[in-house]
C-alpha cells in the first residue's frame, strides 16, 4: 500500500519522504481546505524537483469552487503547472474539465470530501475518469471491500490516522455560522473543538443534555477523537485498500515525520510479513508505535471502520502531548558540529533527544551549544542562530526533543 503524508510546507514536505512517505498532498494558495496552513507559493516549485525524486506529489484542490474561485483558478494554472504533480485531489465536478484540458495527463482523484461511500457511485467516479476515490471517512472495512470488489480497477485511499470530524464527510456548516470562516472552503475555525455549556431548550424547562463535563462546567460534546489504525493495517490491505493517508497539513513538522515513520515501519514490516521474512521485531514496531501518543493528539479511536461506537464518543480531553519538539539538525559546519533549525528554547546541561527515519530514540546530555563565533551558549532561542556539538552520534535531518513524561526505551 501506498503512504501517503500531509506536507504544510516546503519544510514539511522534505519531512515527510526523509522520514518514510511514498506521496504526500500539498495545497496551492486557498484552493485547498486548509487555507490556514502556509501551503505553497512563489518559487517553491523550483525546489520541489529535487525533494520530489521519484516520490508521488498530490495537489489538493478540494474546496467547493464559487464563481469568483473558478476565476482565480484559471489565472493560476501557468504557476499551478510549474509545479510536478501526479494527481489532482478534487472535491468539485466543475473543475474537472478545466483540469482536463489544462493538465491532459494528470491523474484525478476523488477527495474524501464527495463521500463517496458505496460501489455504484465509486463506479459512476471511475467512468468519468477518476483513477482514484479516497472514501468517505464513514465508510466500514466491510463497505470498503465491497468497493474494491466491484471495482478492481479503481484505486482506493482511505484515511488511517488523524483529525476526525463531527460533519458528514467534512461538510460542516458550524464554523461558517459561527465564526464567519467556511469549513467547505478552507477556513474552518474548528467551532467543534470549543468548549461549551449545555443550555435548556426553551419548551423542555430542566431538562439538560447528559454528558460529563470538564472541570469549570465546559463540555466538548462537538469535538471528535482522533483516528489511529496503526494497529489494523493487515485488515485495511485486505479489504483491498491500495494508499493509505496521514491527515494533518496543518501540524508540526515533529508530527509528521514521527507519524510518517511509525507507518512507514509497520507497512515494510507487514509487507516483508506477506513475503516471509519479517524485517522488523515486534519489539522494534513496539517503540515506533509509542512515538503516535509522543505527538500532540487528542484520543485515538478507530474511526467508522469496525462500525460507530468508537467515533460517536467525543473526546473527553484536549490535545495530548510528551516532547517538545525543540528543532532539526542541519549540516555539519565543522567536524562534530552542526547547524540547528531552532523552535523551542534549548538549555545548556540539559537532556534532550535525537530522532531520526531509522533511528528510534538517542539521549545525549553532553552536547555543547555553541555560537557561530565558536563560543559556549548557556542557551538556544528559537529566531537565533546557534550550533551544536552533540555528544551521541548524529545526521542532518534529525529532530532534537525534550520528554516531559517519557525517556527513550
Amino acid at each position: 500500500m501506498e503512504l501517503l503524508s500531509p506536507a504544510g510546507n516546503l519544510e514539511k514536505l522534505k519531512y515527510a519522504y526523509l522520514y518514510g512517505a511514498d506521496a504526500a498532498y500539498i495545497g496551492i494558495g486557498d484552493f485547498s481546505l486548509r487555507v490556514k496552513a502556509d501551503n505553497f507559493h512563489d518559487d517553491d516549485a523550483r525546489t520541489i524537483p529535487a525533494i520530489k525524486a521519484e516520490r508521488r506529489l498530490y495537489c489538493a484542490l478540494n474546496i467547493y469552487f464559487h464563481r469568483d474561485d473558478l476565476e482565480r483558478l484559471n489565472g493560476q494554472l501557468d504557476y499551478i503547472a510549474a509545479y510536478p504533480f501526479d494527481a489532482f485531489i478534487i472535491s468539485d465536478l466543475g473543475i474537472v474539465p478545466l483540469i482536463r484540458r489544462r493538465f491532459p495527463r494528470a491523474a484525478l482523484h476523488l477527495s474524501t470530501q464527495a463521500n463517496c461511500i458505496n460501489a455504484e457511485a465509486a463506479r459512476m467516479y471511475h467512468d468519468m475518469g477518476f483513477s482514484r476515490v479516497i472514501l468517505g471517512r464513514e465508510v466500514t472495512l466491510e463497505e470498503a471491500a465491497d468497493i474494491k470488489a466491484k471495482n478492481p480497477g479503481l484505486e482506493l485511499e482511505a484515511f488511517v490516522h488523524g483529525a476526525m470530524c463531527l460533519a458528514y464527510s467534512g461538510r460542516c456548516f458550524l464554523s461558517a455560522w459561527m465564526a464567519g470562516r467556511s469549513g467547505n472552503q478552507g477556513k474552518c475555525a474548528h467551532s467543534c473543538r470549543w468548549k461549551y455549556r449545555v443550555l435548556e431548550e426553551a419548551e423542555r424547562p430542566g431538562e439538560y443534555f447528559p454528558i460529563a463535563e470538564h472541570d469549570g462546567g465546559f463540555s466538548t460534546i462537538l469535538s471528535s477523537r482522533d483516528l489511529c489504525m496503526i494497529d489494523h493495517l493487515a485488515k485495511i490491505k485486505t479489504a483491498g485498500i491500495d494508499a493509505v493517508k496521514i491527515e494533518g497539513r496543518m501540524k508540526s513538522l515533529y508530527y509528521t515525520a514521527l507519524v510518517t515513520r511509525a507507518y512507514r515501519k509497520h507497512l515494510d514490516a507487514l509487507e516483508a510479513g506477506c513475503a516471509g521474512r519479517p524485517d522488523l521485531s515486534a519489539q522494534d514496531l513496539a517503540v515506533y508505535r509509542e512515538d503516535l501518543f509522543r505527538v500532540s493528539h487528542r484520543e485515538y479511536c478507530t474511526g467508522f471502520y469496525f462500525g460507530r461506537g468508537e467515533v460517536q464518543r467525543p473526546t473527553e480531553a484536549e490535545y495530548l502531548e510528551h516532547h517538545v519538539f525543540l528543532g532539526t539538525i542541519g549540516r555539519e559546519v565543522s567536524p562534530g558540529v552542526y547547524e540547528m533549525d531552532i523552535r523551542n528554547q534549548i538549555p545548556a546541561g540539559g537532556t534532550i533527544e535525537y530522532t531520526g527515519p531509522s533511528l528510534h530514540c538517542a539521549g545525549d546530555s553532553a552536547y555543547v551549544l555553541l555560537g557561530e563565533d565558536g563560543l559556549p551558549l548557556p542557551k538556544a532561542d528559537h529566531g537565533h542562530k546557534a550550533r551544536i556539538r552533540p555528544g551521541v552520534p548524529v545526521q542532518p535531518g534529525y529532530i532534537m526533543r525534550r520528554a516531559k513524561t517519557a525517556r527513550c526505551f
